[in-house]
């Protein structure tokens, strides 16, 4: 055997092919391991649920919102910014709409003096991309409909759940399912939430922004209103999100065309939705046969309610309009 001299030693050349091979074969299995795991981690990645910008400008989901319809167009504004943020400043315009919805007498200075306070206890989210560009949303509504519908599975598939007030999960799964990414409120409808779940607060009044500064740290005592408001909430404050009267306002003046005294929590979260989501699909929404809106989870008492101040009729009749133009799935219950 051939023997090859380095200095005052000798190597075979078999053992240094020998060396050679399984130097390369450890290369191989190193650059395997490294491919095998950039394709775990773009496999696990999902939608950040986190961030409150307006519509992704390009979609990989399967059904994507439709943007080619002239109606959807007329109606539909991607300039309005959804939450309220440190970079933005609600119009004087857009703040006497607001405050008089349920009688609200303080000043405009005083509301952004209020508005500046609760964006240092819950600074608005860093502007992102995010990491998918297919948003998939569930809003669940509370109609009596979701009762035998079996939603569950198919409401919990979505990335984002958006369930209303005090919509319960225990007891009612496999009919409305049991994730739950936002829970949209407002005080007199508060409830605690999960660590993990956003708070979408919608403000009606000045005293409902400092509502949430107080009831999620020392507690909101003193002031009435006309429901009892809970004085302490259990939340993420990394999680509090607070809707723009500016976007409330062009629900009302764009969607609903000013009918009504002022859009429903439910009908102004299905537009939320069309907001934040690529895709949207709609459950839980419609009156009874009485006309009434009722809930899954309990039994409804005042059967002259109907749709309150809402324009629920109208509401309801936007969102199959919406159906049918593909810019969300609408699935009427049972």
């Amino acid at each position: 055997m051939r023997e090859i001299y380095f200095g005052n030693k000798t190597h075979s050349s078999t053992h240094q092919s020998i060396s050679l091979s399984m130097s390369s074969k450890y290369k191989l299995l190193i650059f395997l391991l490294l491919v095998t795991g950039v394709c775990l981690v773009l496999r696990e990645m999902r939608p950040d649920i986190s961030v409150s910008l307006p519509l992704p400008t390009s979609c990989l989901c399967d059904k994507c919102l439709k943007d080619d319809d002239p109606w959807v167009m007329k109606h539909y504004d991607t300039s309005v910014e959804p939450f309220l943020t440190t970079d933005l400043n609600v119009s004087e315009e857009s703040f006497k709409w607001w405050k008089n919805l349920q009688t609200e007498s303080r000043s405009y200075d005083v509301f952004k003096a209020t508005v500046a306070s609760l964006l240092q206890m819950f600074p608005s989210p860093p502007h992102k991309s995010s990491s998918s560009n297919c948003w998939t949303c569930s809003v669940v509504g509370n109609s009596g409909n979701l009762v035998g519908a079996n939603y569950g599975q198919l409401i919990d598939s979505h990335d984002v759940v958006i369930r209303m007030n005090k919509g319960m999960t225990k007891g009612f799964e496999e009919d409305v399912g049991r994730k739950t990414t936002h829970r949209v409120m407002y005080p007199e409808s508060a409830m605690d939430v999960e660590n993990d779940t956003h708070l979408v607060l919608f403000p009606f009044k000045i005293m409902d922004i400092e509502w949430i500064m107080k009831a999620s740290t020392t507690g909101f005592y003193g002031r009435r209103s006309y429901a009892p408001i809970i004085p302490k909430i259990k939340v993420n404050k990394d999680l509090v999100r607070v809707v723009n009267p500016a976007f409330m306002r062009y629900v009302h003046h764009s969607w609903l065309e000013k009918t009504g005294s002022y859009p429903s929590t439910g009908f102004m979260t299905v537009v939320l939705a069309m907001h934040i989501c690529n895709e949207v699909h709609v459950f839980g929404f419609g009156a009874d046969s009485n006309g009434n809106w009722n809930h899954y989870w309990e039994k409804l008492w005042n059967k002259n309610l109907k749709t309150g101040v809402h324009p629920g009729k109208n509401e309801y009749n936007i969102i199959v309009q919406l159906a049918k133009t593909k810019k969300i799935e609408f699935y009427k219950g049972h």
